[in-house]
């Protein structure tokens, strides 16, 4: 209920004043699990992306934007809590299956869920390796996975700056892609590897960014 209401408030307001470009949204089952993957350009695309659809869509967040205190750390809490936002500690060894099991509950109950291959947002607006966490969640729950590609966002909301600025913001959603032809082969790296790199293809497709065959560097802020 809070996140129907939240959601209805917030998309009205935000479509208003920044107008976002949504091409093939209709893509998107409209029922059962299905696992978003978008490029990740800025904070604000784990808003954006559930900001489009009609649907509920899961997002994995930092735990420290659950444990704020004083009015900001207050309306911090509630707005991630009430956009779906699952908390994770990163810095647990445990984070990385963790993160999988809170995905895997989201999907096997028939949701939504977003991942951001690239694990980090992009320093300078190219398209990084993706790491194999979404091929996992795809072999283990057997959810199709479409390829999103968020544009402009890194303008709307720069590095450092707290308040969105007017920008025009572009989301495009391509065709599901099926991979139950793994199915049984998630303990095979070079399966996963193929998978996420056939994942991280559709995604420079739809974005038309540079693709850069290396991981993102560690150290970079992610939502």
């Amino acid at each position: 209920m809070l996140y129907t209401v939240s959601k209805k408030v917030v998309s009205a307001v935000a479509r208003t004043i920044y107008r976002p470009t949504v091409i093939g949204a209709d893509k998107v089952p409209t029922t059962g699990p299905v696992i978003l993957a978008p490029n990740h350009l800025a904070v604000l695309d784990s808003f954006i992306v559930p900001l489009v659809l009609p649907r509920p869509v899961a997002f994995l967040a930092k735990a420290e934007y659950f444990r704020g205190s004083g009015v900001k750390g207050s309306l911090t809490k509630w707005l991630f809590t009430a956009w779906g936002a699952i908390p994770v500690d990163r810095g647990k060894g445990r984070a990385a299956k963790e993160s999988l099991e809170a995905a895997e509950k989201v999907l096997r109950a028939g949701g939504a869920f977003g991942i951001h291959p690239e694990g980090t947002r992009s320093p300078d607006g190219r398209l990084y390796r993706g790491r194999t966490g979404v091929a996992r969640l795809a072999l283990s729950t057997g959810a199709p996975v479409v390829p999103v590609a968020l544009t402009g966002t890194d303008k709307l909301l720069p590095r450092g700056k707290r308040i969105p600025r007017l920008h025009p913001v572009t989301v495009r959603f391509g065709d599901p892609l099926d991979f139950s032809r793994y199915a049984g082969m998630d303990s095979s790296l070079p399966v996963l590897r193929s998978i996420t790199d056939e994942i991280m293809y559709a995604i420079a497709e739809l974005s038309e960014q540079e693709y850069v065959d290396r991981y993102q560097r560690p150290g970079a802020a992610a939502a």
